[in-house]
């Protein structure tokens, strides 16, 4: 079966986004870069690779609608630490914070920067530990563990 590779269109800053992504996330590379004939140093296509998964884009120019949150790259975090390592980098030079742990980058991506522990808190088998977890996400922007946890736990965060 042939692999299924995202495919992003930009309107002219490709080889941008493609330098800030592989520079945010590690175990990243720039494939091929194809540059547009007659145009010394435009891109026409590139492909990259963050984390294993490969990426296409193009600079298609301003035809299209632009980017919008019904796609989205969710990026499961190990800790607090990994979570305000993406958060921040992704909402710098434009980046706009969204709601529980939703973001668009200054490329108009939008990102879900998500803690694990997250995951767990609302599997938990306590429905209300869960509930409370739940609750306490939706009046979050950027995810804080140590909120979801006092929560849950129905304490007051340190």
């Amino acid at each position: 079966m042939p692999p299924i590779t995202p495919c992003l269109w930009f309107d002219s800053d490709l080889e941008k986004a493609v330098d800030f992504y592989t520079a945010v996330f590690p175990d990243s590379s720039v494939g091929h870069v194809t540059r547009t004939p007659g145009e010394p140093g435009a891109v026409l296509a590139a492909e990259f690779s963050i984390n294993g998964t490969t990426f296409k884009g193009i600079n298609g120019g301003p035809a299209h609608a632009g980017f919008t949150e019904t796609i989205s790259f969710a990026i499961d975090c190990v800790d607090q630490a990994e979570v305000d390592h993406y958060w921040e980098a992704l909402t710098a030079d434009g980046g706009e914070e969204s709601m529980c742990g939703w973001l668009r980058d200054r490329f108009g991506l939008s990102w879900q920067v998500v803690p694990v522990r997250l995951y767990e808190l609302l599997s938990d088998p306590d429905p209300t530990r869960a509930r409370a977890a739940a609750e306490a996400m939706m009046t979050m922007q950027r995810i804080v563990v140590a909120d979801l946890e006092a929560a849950a736990d129905g304490t007051d965060a340190a």
